[in-house]
C-alpha cells in the first residue's frame, strides 16, 4: 500500500512538474514604464495562472526584446509597434532576420518626449543642431523613433548632433551633470525618470514640440504615429501642453507559443487589470475596445484571437 501511495505521489509530482511554466517578460530600463508594468504582469501571472512562474527582466527595450522573442525561448515582450513591424518584416535593425512574432494585446500609448531644461538654448527641434543629445539606448525603440523624428524635422542624426546612446535614467543624470543638453525618450505617462528631472531643485524642464513630424514619418513608415499632446500637468514646471508624436505599445510572443498559454496570459491580464493599475496607472489604458487589428501591424496570436472572440472582438 505504501509503495502504491509513493508511486502515486511521485506520478503526481511529475505531472505538476510537467505543467510548470517559466516565462520571462522582456521589459526595458528601470526608469521607464515597461519595467514596473512588466513586474506587475509577472506577479499576476505567477499568482493566477496555475503552474506559471513569470519574472520581469531589465532590457535595452523593444529591439532587444524582439530579438529575445526571436530566440524561441519562453518570452513575452513589450514593444512599440514601429519596432515590432520592422521585426515582423525583417527591416531596419532586423534586416535579413525576420522575427516570427505575434501580438498578444494592445497595451497603452507611448509618448515621444524630447526633453531639455531651461538655460540650454533649446526651444525648437532645429535648436538641437550642434547640441549634445541622447537618442536612447542601443536596442531600444526610443532610438528607432528618435532617428525618425530627427529625420522628419530636417536634421541629420550623425552630422547635426553630438549624439549619445543612453537610457532614460542615464539621460536624466547626464542632463543634471551638464554632460548632455537634451534627450529623446518614448514612454508612458508619467515616466519616472522625467518626473525626477522635473522635480530637481533649481531645474525647469522643457519638452520640445515635434507633432509636425508625424505626417512625414507616416508617409515613409506607414500609419504608425499620431499627433498627440502631453498635458502641462504631467511634469512639474511645464508652461504649456507639449505637442508630440505618439505610437502604441503592444505585448508580443513567438508564434510557436501554444494557444492555451497565450490565452491564459491575455485573460489573466484583463481579469486582473485593477491589480496592474495599482502598479502603474498607464495600465488603465489596457482596454478591450483598443484591441483592433488595425492598431498592430503584427497579426494576433491564435490564443489572443480566441480570448477576444469570447468578448465579441474580432482582431485578425
Amino acid at each position: 500500500m505504501k509503495r502504491t501511495l509513493s508511486l502515486m505521489l511521485a506520478g503526481l509530482a511529475l505531472s505538476i512538474s510537467a505543467q510548470a511554466q517559466n516565462i520571462s517578460i522582456a521589459t526595458g530600463g528601470t526608469g521607464g514604464v515597461y519595467y514596473p508594468m512588466g513586474g506587475g504582469i509577472a506577479a499576476v501571472l505567477s499568482k493566477h495562472v496555475p503552474g506559471m512562474q513569470a519574472t520581469a527582466e531589465v532590457t535595452g527595450g523593444s529591439v532587444d526584446n524582439l530579438k529575445l522573442i526571436g530566440t524561441g525561448k519562453p518570452y513575452i515582450a513589450f514593444s512599440m509597434t514601429d519596432a515590432g513591424q520592422d521585426a515582423y518584416r525583417g527591416e531596419d535593425k532586423f534586416k535579413g532576420n525576420k522575427v516570427p512574432v505575434r501580438t498578444l494585446m494592445i497595451l497603452y500609448p507611448n509618448r515621444m518626449h524630447v526633453v531639455t531644461v531651461e538655460g540650454r538654448g533649446i526651444n525648437t527641434m532645429k535648436d538641437l543642431k550642434g547640441k549634445r543629445v541622447s537618442t536612447g539606448s542601443p536596442g531600444s525603440a526610443t532610438e528607432v523613433m528618435a532617428f525618425r523624428v530627427i529625420e522628419a524635422a530636417g536634421l541629420d542624426k550623425d552630422s547635426d548632433l553630438k549624439r549619445e546612446r543612453l537610457g532614460v535614467a542615464e539621460s536624466v543624470n547626464a542632463v543634471k551633470d551638464g554632460k548632455i543638453d537634451a534627450f529623446f525618450w518614448v514612454g508612458g505617462l508619467p515616466t519616472a525618470g522625467v518626473t525626477d528631472l522635473a522635480n530637481t531643485p533649481n531645474t525647469k524642464v522643457k519638452l520640445i514640440d515635434h507633432a509636425d513630424t508625424v505626417s512625414a514619418m507616416n508617409k515613409k513608415y506607414g500609419n504608425l504615429y499620431v499627433e498627440d499632446a502631453i498635458s502641462k500637468d504631467v511634469y512639474r514646471g511645464m508652461d504649456s501642453d507639449n505637442k508630440q508624436a505618439t505610437v502604441m505599445n503592444i505585448l508580443v510572443a513567438h508564434e510557436s507559443m501554444d494557444e492555451r498559454t497565450a490565452y491564459n496570459i491575455v485573460k489573466t491580464i484583463f481579469d486582473k487589470r485593477e491589480d496592474l493599475i495599482a502598479v502603474h496607472k498607464e495600465s488603465a489604458n489596457i482596454k478591450l475596445e483598443n484591441q483592433k487589428g488595425s492598431a498592430s501591424p503584427i497579426p494576433f496570436h491564435p490564443g489572443a484571437v480566441k480570448y477576444f472572440a469570447e468578448k465579441g472582438i474580432k482582431v485578425n
